[in-house]
């Protein structure tokens, strides 16, 4: 077994070369373990490829070897999708980070799956195009990991998550061959999308290793209001109020909890040709309940204002290690999911404190617990609760981060078993040995 094991290294550094095959814990550490601290494993190693050809080589390896892959990107996920578990080859595409010439005709760009969000913002830095997707996690986050999980952001309810912003892709498939389709039409009716079909997949169906992204132009006037309100109900309905403002393109609500001041807030932020400062006027005029607000058009201002939103998910750290439940909720539902999600953690553990935060414009509600351990077997009675109660309000269990190892066993909770079924005959057509990402999404 040893010496097998020997040779499939020696194989793998054939291919990517010894520099780039990591099988030192001290080295391997870092890929290991997702940003929850929840999930980990040991690799048989780390393989780090160069190009497109290099991970069609390793996959096409791995598959005749019988050794799962797991491919990883930024390692950003919060479901340990993306870690080993134990025994597999980590693929990881930090290497893919090409990012070829602005297509300026059509707005688009190609990307090398490895290329982190931060990135793109800054090779467009300057010109009239921007990437309309955006998160805090952004100089870490790659475009292969997005794609991966459909990820969304800030920014998601004007200009849609990742299958909204993809005029091509390219994946190697569990055979080690590649599919490419890059052409960035509008229209194109030739057939299954394959590229639609990877987005979302989280390396189950094959490894992105390139996308072709569809930009917007960049707006001449950009408002950024922090806007606090007497209860969580008035922030509720301004946030309501807000979705009808056609320049607002991001909309954040922060419960109590989340904000020092301890009041609900409201961040959002306008964008459009024409001054949209008045029509943020009349929004704030009309609210009931607003007690204090901040408005910024100068960069250096709105990033402040950012940083409110921004700093949460670190504030939360600081309290140990929390549950992180992602969950999306239409706005039929929202406000109910928001007040009875708190009752529900304490039923279970009075002593926990509930964080709510989220993508408001969407329905997206990250939804932290701390003040338990994740393993302790509350949190998991607390998971089972809030997931079905996001389901009860109408939503899913999972907006952002896909389901990855942890929401396996209540994926029958969103979706039918035709539709489970269905997942599971595309897996076996297209990863017939399951060599990649065994284990993520179906349960």
């Amino acid at each position: 077994m040893q010496n097998g094991r020997v040779e499939f290294v020696s194989g793998l550094v054939d291919i990517v070369g010894s520099d780039h095959v990591l099988t030192d814990p001290d080295l391997t550490a870092g890929y290991c373990t997702d940003w929850t601290r929840r999930f980990s494993g040991a690799p048989v190693a780390v393989v780090r490829p160069a190009d497109v050809v290099e991970v069609a080589a390793v996959v096409r390896l791995c598959d005749r070897m019988g050794t799962p892959v797991v491919p990883q990107g930024g390692n950003t996920g919060l479901v340990g999708g993306g870690v080993p578990r134990g025994g597999e080859v980590l693929l990881s595409t930090s290497r893919l980070s090409l990012i070829d010439d602005l297509d300026a005709v059509t707005g688009q760009i190609d990307v090398g799956a490895g290329t982190t969000l931060a990135a793109v913002h800054e090779r467009l830095a300057g010109t009239s195009w921007r990437f309309p997707i955006d998160f805090g996690s952004r100089d870490r986050a790659t475009v292969g990991g997005m794609v991966s999980t459909n990820a969304g952001g800030v920014l998601a309810m004007r200009h849609g998550t990742m299958s909204s912003r993809l005029g091509g892709l390219e994946a190697v498939l569990a055979d080690g061959s590649v599919i490419r389709r890059m052409l960035g039409l509008i229209k194109d009716g030739t057939g299954y999308d394959l590229g639609a079909l990877l987005t979302g997949a989280e390396g189950t169906l094959g490894v992105v290793t390139a996308a072709r992204l569809r930009l917007a132009s960049v707006p001449r006037h950009r408002v950024t209001a922090l806007i606090g309100c007497a209860t969580l109900d008035e922030a509720i309905d301004l946030c309501r109020a807000a979705l009808s403002v056609v320049s607002v393109e991001s909309l954040e609500l922060m419960a109590p909890e989340c904000v020092p001041t301890g009041s609900a807030t409201v961040l959002l932020d306008c964008a459009a040709d024409d001054d949209p400062t008045e029509e943020l006027a009349a929004l704030v005029e009309r609210a009931v309940g607003v007690v204090d607000v901040a408005v910024a058009s100068d960069s250096v201002r709105r990033a402040e204002l950012w940083a409110v939103r921004d700093a949460i998910p670190e504030a939360v750290l600081a309290r140990g290690v929390p549950l992180k439940l992602d969950v999306a909720v239409p706005w039929p539902g929202f406000a109910r999911f928001h007040h009875e999600v708190v009752r529900v953690v304490v039923a279970i553990a009075p002593d926990a404190t509930v964080w709510r935060f989220g993508h408001a414009g969407d329905g997206n509600v990250h939804v932290n617990v701390t003040g338990l351990d994740p393993d302790d077997p509350l949190a998991h009675t607390i998971e089972d609760r809030v997931l079905r109660l996001a389901v009860a309000c109408g939503g899913t269990i999972a907006a952002e981060h896909g389901i990855g190892i942890a929401k396996r066993e209540w994926l029958g909770a969103t979706r039918s078993p035709t539709e489970i079924a269905a997942f599971r005959r595309i897996k076996q057509a297209l990863d017939p040995g399951g060599t990649l990402n065994p284990g993520v999404i179906l349960p």
